[in-house]
C-alpha cells in the first residue's frame, strides 16, 4: 500500500488508528513528537526519512515459532541479528516470520506498518514483545505509529510505560548474542 493508496477506510478498519494510538499517548502523559512522509515499507527505504528525523530508527520482527508462540522483537536498524541465532535467546524453536494475515490477526497492522503501539491490539496477550537492549539505551526511538506514513519519537521509557498499559511486559534482551559470526 503506497501512501496514495491510503484510503479512510483502510484506517477505519484498522482496530486502532494512529489518531486513536496518538490520544492513548496523551492520556498516559507520554510527550511524542510527530513526523508525516511518504510510506516506507522496509528499513532501506526509510533511510532518508530517518536522516531528518533525531532519534534512533528502529526496526520490528512479528515471528512465529513452530509452537506457533507470537514474538514482536523491537530493535534499532543499527542491531545486526542472526535469525538462526535468535531462537536460542528467547526460548524458542524453529522461528520465522508470521503472515500477513496473523499480522493483522494479532497486531491489526498491514506489512510495513509493524510497530510496538500494535501491542494495544493484542487484547488477548497473545504476542510477547521484546526490545533490543541497546536500543532500549539510547535517548529516543523513533517508530511508526500504526501506519507507515508517519513516524513517533519518544523516550524508552515512554515506549515500556505505554506497553505496560496494554497488560503485556516489556521484555528487554540483549541482542548481541544473536550477532552474526564474521
Amino acid at each position: 500500500m503506497q501512501m496514495n493508496d491510503v484510503t479512510s477506510s483502510d484506517i477505519e478498519d484498522m482496530p486502532t488508528s494512529p489518531e486513536n494510538l496518538l490520544n492513548i499517548l496523551k492520556s498516559l502523559n507520554i510527550p511524542y513528537e510527530l513526523h508525516h512522509h511518504e510510506a516506507v515499507f522496509t528499513v532501506a527505504e526509510s533511510q532518508k526519512i530517518d536522516a531528518d528525523i533525531q532519534g534512533t530508527p528502529c526496526r520490528n520482527l512479528f515471528l512465529r515459532d513452530r509452537k506457533k508462540k507470537n514474538f514482536l522483537v523491537v530493535l534499532q536498524n543499527a542491531t545486526e541479528i542472526d535469525m538462526k541465532r535468535l531462537p536460542a535467546l528467547i526460548d524458542s524453536a524453529g522461528l520465522s516470520f508470521g503472515s500477513p494475515a496473523r499480522l493483522w490477526q494479532y497486531l491489526g497492522v498491514r506489512p510495513g506498518s509493524v510497530c510496538p503501539f500494535a501491542i494495544v491490539n493484542d487484547t488477548d496477550n497473545q504476542v510477547q514483545i521484546l526490545l533490543d537492549k541497546s536500543m532500549m539505551e539510547t535517548d529516543i526511538v523513533n517508530f511508526h505509529p500504526l501506519l507507515n506514513t508517519m513516524t513517533v519519537s519518544l523516550k524508552p521509557s515512554d515506549l515500556i510505560k505505554f506497553i505496560e498499559s496494554t497488560g503485556h511486559k516489556a521484555h528487554i534482551v540483549d541482542l548481541s548474542e544473536a550477532k552474526p559470526e564474521c
